[in-house]
């Protein structure tokens, strides 16, 4: 069994996880309570990933990421050296293709909120910055909870967008579905079997957790 691939593609999740909560959690915030010309137009484009093709979104991404696409220069400009084919390739194509799955569970949390403590917040005079960390987000935890396990399997289970976007380089960019595929392609089947088993009972383990969390 590969245990390499399967280490990359935890590291993957664990990574995609983290930065992208960080990173949606203002967003949902902001989309959950501001109200402007074009709001609709912005959610449709954010929530794209969930109806495209993954080998559409990979395939724009193979080409703003590449040496020639803008995504690729600025950041070979930057010092950083090439982006794809790389584990920081497929970080950037794990994040933009699982942003809905952190958006949504968050921004739905976030409306739920009874409005009387956000005015209450800000009559003690705490900015929009400081409700959101301290009312906000310790009201919200269920929801923030779903939205990291969500992104997590997403992640895990990605496959044709980091192929498109990464290829198949072994400890840097070979998840396990890819390894998975390679093994069916070869005929592996018993090692292509082995490490499919070992996705269930995580995906299940976390389902579980997250049915409680919703519960709750």
């Amino acid at each position: 069994m590969d245990y390499l691939s399967l280490f990359v593609s935890f590291k993957l999740a664990v990574v995609t996880t983290v930065l992208l909560i960080v990173l949606a959690a203002p967003l949902a915030y902001f989309l959950a309570y501001a109200r402007f010309p074009g709001k609709s137009l912005l959610e449709a484009v954010l929530n794209l990933p969930l109806v495209l093709p993954p080998t559409v979104l990979g395939f724009y991404l193979l080409v703003i990421m590449g040496p020639r696409g803008w995504g690729g220069r600025m950041w070979e400009t930057a010092g950083f050296g090439p982006l794809l084919f790389t584990f920081t390739g497929i970080v950037v194509a794990s994040l933009l293709y699982s942003i809905p799955f952190a958006i949504q569970p968050m921004k739905a949390a976030f409306e739920k909120i009874d409005r009387r403590l956000l005015e209450n917040a800000y009559v003690l005079g705490l900015t929009r910055t400081k409700t959101f960390v301290r009312v906000i987000v310790p009201n919200s935890i269920g929801g923030i909870a779903a939205a990291a396990i969500l992104v997590f399997l997403h992640s895990l289970g990605a496959f044709g967008v980091l192929l498109m976007v990464g290829g198949s380089i072994p400890g840097e960019t070979k998840v396990a579905s890819i390894a998975i595929y390679e093994a069916v392609e070869t005929m592996k089947y018993g090692e292509a079997a082995l490490m499919s088993l070992c996705f269930i009972p995580i995906s299940y383990g976390f389902l579980l957790l997250m049915n409680k969390l919703n519960r709750g």
